[in-house]
């Protein structure tokens, strides 16, 4: 087998620890049919024997590598993941697996769950999809939770022990809109702006961090005048674990400057205060609608262990310093920070 590089030094260092599914955490998944019997684990995939980088376009290194197996492996393998990707898609119903084929894996090595990437394809007309498939993380479970009840996206996954299955969140990526897309209409660089403002409502208030442009897509939408824009997170490893508020507010990252310029050439304070009180009205809504399921969440959420006690302790220093209320200092974890946080937002709003 071909070693694999070496992360880049250029990369940021991915040192989150890794958190077990507790068994409570593991009832509740099997409740909202989020836990599954797969027929292939995290562990089958790391079977390969060689392995190439793989570049885009440009021949850029991309962080991937292209991975191959045994035949005997492929026979067993293959068919199973097309299987994986029929019941992520429709329920299961392997009527429509005769034209699906596995086209290639991919293997990330720098990222906390060590992703496997799988490309679909479709034989009747070559297109093709992915979904990945990591090591199961009780942070990443949780951010993905949250995300698909309290955000404007629904989010497929499923787990199965130690193994995590997601789908693949379509948009082009965040440093690269940022780098061609940003130069167009002053009327979409408004909407734009709009977009990273709630976007960074919907992070701050849910306490999802590493928000760097490299961690988002963005989907465009062509509208009657201009496009419409939604920013979605694909990296929900960083969710509740760090100390610093800082780290959960996306404008604050370097690689995302760009977009904090452009607010301030469009926006006044004024404007950026509708579009914040706008998103939390909305995040407001949403747990109202799922308030039985956030209550099962947040029971096990808020006994879990999803960070170092440092951390905790100032987070919880600079969220009560931040919205000036002692609540957050008698916090223990981090599922009673996001409670807390999300609970200034609901509370203003009346339950």
């Amino acid at each position: 087998m071909d070693r694999l590089q070496e992360p880049r030094n250029d990369v940021p260092s991915k040192k989150k620890t890794l958190y077990q599914i507790r068994p409570e955490l593991r009832e509740y998944l099997l409740k909202y049919d989020r836990e599954v019997k797969l027929p292939v684990q995290y562990s089958d995939l790391l079977r390969f024997n060689l392995s190439t980088p793989l570049r885009d376009k440009e021949g850029r290194d991309t962080l991937w590598h292209t991975v191959y197996y045994d035949e005997s492996e492929m026979k067993e393998l293959f068919p199973n993941l097309t299987y994986i990707y029929a019941l992520m898609n429709t329920d299961g119903d392997t009527a429509v697996m005769e034209h699906l084929s596995v086209a290639r894996i991919d293997y990330c090595t720098f990222a906390n769950t060590r992703p496997f990437r799988i490309r679909i394809i479709n034989r009747l007309n070559d297109n093709y999809d992915h979904f990945y498939i990591k090591i199961a993380d009780a942070s990443r479970v949780y951010g993905l939770e949250l995300e698909h009840v309290l955000s404007p996206n629904r989010i497929i996954y499923m787990t199965d022990g130690n193994t995590l299955i997601e789908e693949h969140i379509p948009g082009l990526p965040g440093d690269e809109f940022i780098a061609r897309r940003l130069d167009t209409l002053k009327f979409n660089q408004i909407r734009i702006c709009k977009e990273f403002v709630k976007f960074n409502e919907r992070c701050f208030v849910r306490l999802l961090g590493d928000m760097r442009s490299y961690n988002f897509v963005v989907d465009i939408t062509p509208d009657i005048e201009g496009n419409q824009y939604r920013l979605r997170a694909i990296d929900f490893d960083q969710q509740s674990y760090e100390g610093r508020l800082k780290m959960y507010l996306p404008h604050y990252f370097k690689e995302n400057v760009n977009l904090v310029q452009l607010g301030m050439k469009h926006m006044d304070e004024t404007t950026m205060r509708q579009y914040q009180e706008e998103e939390r009205t909305l995040i407001a809504n949403r747990f109202r609608s799922g308030y039985y399921r956030l209550e099962d969440l947040f029971k096990i959420m808020n006994i879990d262990t999803l960070s170092h006690p440092e951390k905790i302790q100032q987070l919880r220093t600079e969220l009560s310093d931040h919205y000036k209320n002692p609540v957050f200092k008698s916090c223990d974890t981090m599922g009673q920070l996001v409670f807390e946080c999300l609970g200034q937002v609901v509370g203003k709003r009346g339950t």
